[in-house]
Protein backbone atom coordinates (compact mmCIF):
# COMPACT_ATOMS: atom_id res chain seq x y z
CA UNK A 1 0.00 0.00 0.00
CA UNK A 2 1.05 3.73 -0.62
CA UNK A 3 1.18 6.59 2.00
CA UNK A 4 0.01 8.91 -0.62
CA UNK A 5 -2.93 10.40 -0.37
CA UNK A 6 -4.35 9.89 -3.84
CA UNK A 7 -3.54 6.48 -5.00
CA UNK A 8 -3.13 3.40 -3.29
CA UNK A 9 -0.47 1.65 -4.12
CA UNK A 10 2.40 2.18 -7.13
CA UNK A 11 3.98 0.02 -9.74
CA UNK A 12 7.69 0.63 -10.43
CA UNK A 13 8.52 -1.30 -13.89
CA UNK A 14 11.37 1.85 -14.01
CA UNK A 15 13.56 4.00 -11.84
CA UNK A 16 15.93 6.56 -11.66
CA UNK A 17 15.43 9.95 -12.82
CA UNK A 18 17.20 12.86 -13.41
CA UNK A 19 16.42 17.10 -12.52
CA UNK A 20 14.53 18.90 -14.97
CA UNK A 21 12.70 22.03 -13.62
CA UNK A 22 12.29 23.95 -10.28
CA UNK A 23 9.98 21.07 -8.83
CA UNK A 24 12.55 18.90 -8.84
CA UNK A 25 14.83 20.49 -6.39
CA UNK A 26 14.22 18.35 -3.19
CA UNK A 27 13.43 14.83 -4.78
CA UNK A 28 11.82 12.47 -2.60
CA UNK A 29 12.48 9.59 -4.93
CA UNK A 30 16.25 10.28 -5.42
CA UNK A 31 16.47 9.76 -1.63
CA UNK A 32 14.86 7.09 -1.39
CA UNK A 33 16.41 5.22 -4.33
CA UNK A 34 20.39 6.22 -2.76
CA UNK A 35 18.88 5.42 0.68
CA UNK A 36 17.91 1.73 -0.80
CA UNK A 37 21.37 1.66 -3.03
CA UNK A 38 23.22 1.86 0.56
CA UNK A 39 21.00 -0.52 1.78
CA UNK A 40 21.82 -2.77 -0.93
CA UNK A 41 18.98 -3.91 -2.14
CA UNK A 42 19.25 -5.31 -6.05
CA UNK A 43 16.26 -3.02 -7.33
CA UNK A 44 18.69 -0.26 -6.64
CA UNK A 45 21.49 -0.85 -6.90
CA UNK A 46 22.01 1.71 -10.04
CA UNK A 47 21.11 4.36 -7.16
CA UNK A 48 19.23 6.81 -9.11
CA UNK A 49 20.12 5.92 -13.02
CA UNK A 50 17.14 5.12 -15.47
CA UNK A 51 16.74 1.18 -14.78
CA UNK A 52 14.16 -0.62 -16.94
CA UNK A 53 13.13 -3.96 -14.69
CA UNK A 54 10.93 -6.12 -17.18
CA UNK A 55 10.72 -8.79 -14.05
CA UNK A 56 7.95 -6.28 -12.43
CA UNK A 57 6.18 -5.29 -15.51
CA UNK A 58 3.75 -8.33 -14.91
CA UNK A 59 2.97 -7.70 -11.06
CA UNK A 60 -0.39 -6.03 -11.69
CA UNK A 61 -1.61 -9.24 -13.16
CA UNK A 62 -1.40 -11.02 -10.39
CA UNK A 63 -3.37 -8.21 -7.63
CA UNK A 64 -6.75 -9.55 -7.32
CA UNK A 65 -8.41 -6.58 -5.55
CA UNK A 66 -8.95 -3.65 -7.70
CA UNK A 67 -6.72 -0.84 -7.07
CA UNK A 68 -5.48 2.91 -7.98
CA UNK A 69 -2.13 2.18 -9.37
CA UNK A 70 0.61 5.48 -9.48
CA UNK A 71 2.77 4.35 -12.22
CA UNK A 72 6.49 4.96 -11.64
CA UNK A 73 6.37 6.95 -8.53
CA UNK A 74 10.20 6.33 -8.64
CA UNK A 75 10.74 7.50 -11.88
CA UNK A 76 8.87 9.09 -15.27
CA UNK A 77 7.61 6.81 -17.53
CA UNK A 78 8.14 9.31 -20.34
CA UNK A 79 11.73 10.27 -19.41
CA UNK A 80 13.90 10.67 -22.12
CA UNK A 81 16.28 7.49 -21.47
CA UNK A 82 13.19 5.15 -21.42
CA UNK A 83 12.80 3.39 -25.12
CA UNK A 84 9.56 3.81 -26.52
CA UNK A 85 8.95 -0.09 -26.91
CA UNK A 86 9.15 -0.45 -23.10
CA UNK A 87 6.85 2.43 -22.51
CA UNK A 88 4.24 0.22 -24.94
CA UNK A 89 4.87 -2.87 -22.76
CA UNK A 90 4.36 -0.65 -19.83
CA UNK A 91 0.99 0.34 -21.40
CA UNK A 92 -0.03 -3.21 -22.87
CA UNK A 93 0.23 -4.14 -19.59
CA UNK A 94 -1.81 -1.50 -17.90
CA UNK A 95 -4.41 -2.69 -21.09
CA UNK A 96 -4.68 -6.58 -19.65
CA UNK A 97 -4.77 -5.57 -16.30
CA UNK A 98 -8.07 -4.00 -16.80
CA UNK A 99 -9.58 -4.12 -12.99
CA UNK A 100 -7.09 -1.63 -12.01
CA UNK A 101 -7.18 2.30 -12.67
CA UNK A 102 -3.35 3.13 -13.38
CA UNK A 103 -2.10 6.81 -12.87
CA UNK A 104 0.78 7.90 -15.24
CA UNK A 105 2.26 11.62 -14.04
CA UNK A 106 5.00 13.13 -16.11
CA UNK A 107 7.26 16.12 -15.96
CA UNK A 108 8.22 15.87 -19.46
CA UNK A 109 4.66 16.50 -21.32
CA UNK A 110 6.97 17.15 -24.93
CA UNK A 111 7.80 13.57 -24.91
CA UNK A 112 4.43 12.88 -23.95
CA UNK A 113 2.87 14.48 -26.50
CA UNK A 114 5.11 13.01 -28.99
CA UNK A 115 4.00 9.71 -27.96
CA UNK A 116 0.19 10.17 -27.66
CA UNK A 117 -1.13 9.42 -31.03
CA UNK A 118 1.24 6.18 -31.04
CA UNK A 119 0.08 4.54 -27.63
CA UNK A 120 -3.11 2.91 -27.20
CA UNK A 121 -4.62 4.61 -24.49
CA UNK A 122 -6.84 1.59 -22.36
CA UNK A 123 -10.04 3.25 -20.39
CA UNK A 124 -8.11 2.55 -16.77
CA UNK A 125 -5.38 5.38 -17.09
CA UNK A 126 -5.61 8.82 -15.83
CA UNK A 127 -2.93 10.72 -17.20
CA UNK A 128 -1.56 13.52 -15.64
CA UNK A 129 1.29 16.42 -15.61
CA UNK A 130 3.40 18.31 -12.98
CA UNK A 131 3.10 21.90 -12.61
CA UNK A 132 4.85 23.50 -9.82
CA UNK A 133 4.81 27.25 -10.83
CA UNK A 134 3.38 29.29 -13.98
CA UNK A 135 6.74 28.78 -16.12
CA UNK A 136 5.37 25.04 -16.89
CA UNK A 137 1.52 25.81 -17.56
CA UNK A 138 2.63 24.95 -20.77
CA UNK A 139 2.60 21.03 -19.36
CA UNK A 140 -1.04 21.35 -19.41
CA UNK A 141 -1.44 22.05 -23.18
CA UNK A 142 0.24 19.20 -23.78
CA UNK A 143 -1.89 16.88 -21.72
CA UNK A 144 -4.77 17.82 -24.04
CA UNK A 145 -3.00 15.82 -26.75
CA UNK A 146 -3.48 12.43 -24.94
CA UNK A 147 -7.08 10.67 -25.60
CA UNK A 148 -7.52 9.33 -21.84
CA UNK A 149 -11.09 9.27 -20.15
CA UNK A 150 -9.24 11.49 -16.87
CA UNK A 151 -6.73 14.20 -17.27
CA UNK A 152 -5.39 15.75 -13.97
CA UNK A 153 -2.86 17.95 -12.52
CA UNK A 154 -0.14 17.50 -9.54
CA UNK A 155 0.11 21.08 -8.60
CA UNK A 156 2.87 19.76 -6.30
CA UNK A 157 5.34 20.63 -5.06
CA UNK A 158 3.69 24.04 -5.45
CA UNK A 159 6.13 26.88 -5.08
CA UNK A 160 5.17 29.81 -6.53
CA UNK A 161 1.69 30.99 -8.20
CA UNK A 162 0.37 29.39 -11.11
CA UNK A 163 -2.05 32.04 -11.87
CA UNK A 164 -5.02 31.51 -14.79
CA UNK A 165 -5.33 27.77 -15.30
CA UNK A 166 -7.33 26.22 -18.37
CA UNK A 167 -9.10 23.32 -16.60
CA UNK A 168 -11.33 23.22 -19.50
CA UNK A 169 -10.26 19.40 -20.34
CA UNK A 170 -8.86 18.48 -16.81
CA UNK A 171 -10.55 16.22 -14.88
CA UNK A 172 -8.56 16.54 -11.27
CA UNK A 173 -6.26 19.10 -9.74
CA UNK A 174 -4.48 18.02 -6.94
CA UNK A 175 -2.36 20.30 -4.64
CA UNK A 176 0.28 20.10 -2.16
CA UNK A 177 3.02 21.59 -0.41
CA UNK A 178 6.80 20.54 -0.25
CA UNK A 179 7.97 18.47 2.13
CA UNK A 180 11.63 17.81 4.04
CA UNK A 181 14.62 19.43 5.71
CA UNK A 182 14.79 21.50 2.67
CA UNK A 183 11.07 22.34 1.77
CA UNK A 184 10.25 25.72 0.45
CA UNK A 185 6.96 27.32 1.34
CA UNK A 186 3.55 27.40 -0.10
CA UNK A 187 1.31 30.38 0.25
CA UNK A 188 -2.52 29.70 1.32
CA UNK A 189 -3.60 32.69 -1.52
CA UNK A 190 -1.84 30.64 -3.68
CA UNK A 191 -3.72 27.01 -2.65
CA UNK A 192 -6.95 29.70 -2.72
CA UNK A 193 -6.52 30.98 -5.54
CA UNK A 194 -6.26 27.33 -7.60
CA UNK A 195 -9.25 26.03 -5.17
CA UNK A 196 -11.49 28.62 -6.84
CA UNK A 197 -10.69 28.41 -10.17
CA UNK A 198 -11.38 24.93 -9.55
CA UNK A 199 -15.06 25.32 -7.92
CA UNK A 200 -15.94 27.83 -10.99
CA UNK A 201 -15.14 25.50 -13.66
CA UNK A 202 -16.42 22.13 -11.27
CA UNK A 203 -13.44 20.49 -11.48
CA UNK A 204 -12.61 18.31 -8.83
CA UNK A 205 -9.96 19.12 -6.00
CA UNK A 206 -7.80 17.29 -3.60
CA UNK A 207 -5.89 19.19 -1.01
CA UNK A 208 -2.98 16.49 0.08
CA UNK A 209 -0.97 18.74 2.73
CA UNK A 210 0.95 22.05 3.74
CA UNK A 211 4.07 20.20 3.74
CA UNK A 212 7.07 21.44 5.94
CA UNK A 213 9.91 20.46 7.77
CA UNK A 214 7.11 18.62 9.77
CA UNK A 215 4.68 17.37 6.79
CA UNK A 216 2.28 15.42 9.67
CA UNK A 217 2.19 18.32 12.10
CA UNK A 218 1.18 20.93 9.40
CA UNK A 219 -1.57 18.14 8.18
CA UNK A 220 -3.85 18.56 5.41
CA UNK A 221 -6.70 20.75 6.55
CA UNK A 222 -8.01 23.59 4.41
CA UNK A 223 -10.08 25.98 6.25
CA UNK A 224 -10.96 23.61 8.54
CA UNK A 225 -11.63 20.94 6.55
CA UNK A 226 -10.27 18.14 4.18
CA UNK A 227 -10.52 17.85 0.23
CA UNK A 228 -10.46 14.60 -1.33
CA UNK A 229 -12.68 15.10 -3.91
CA UNK A 230 -11.93 12.42 -7.30
CA UNK A 231 -12.57 12.28 -10.81
CA UNK A 232 -16.49 12.13 -11.46
CA UNK A 233 -15.40 9.15 -13.23
CA UNK A 234 -14.02 7.57 -10.04
CA UNK A 235 -16.68 9.01 -7.98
Amino acid sequence: MSKIEWTETTWNPITGCNKISEGCANCYAEKMANRLCLMRQKKYKNGFQVTMHEGVLSDPLGWKNSRMVFVCSMSDLFHEDVPFDFIKQVFSIISVADNHTFQVLTKRSDRLAEFAESINWPSNVWAGVTVENAKYKYRINDLNRVNTPVRFLSIEPLIAPVGSLDLSFIDWVIVGGESGPKARPMEKAWVDEIKLQCQKSNTPFFFKQWGGVNKKKAGRMLDSRTYDAMPLAFV
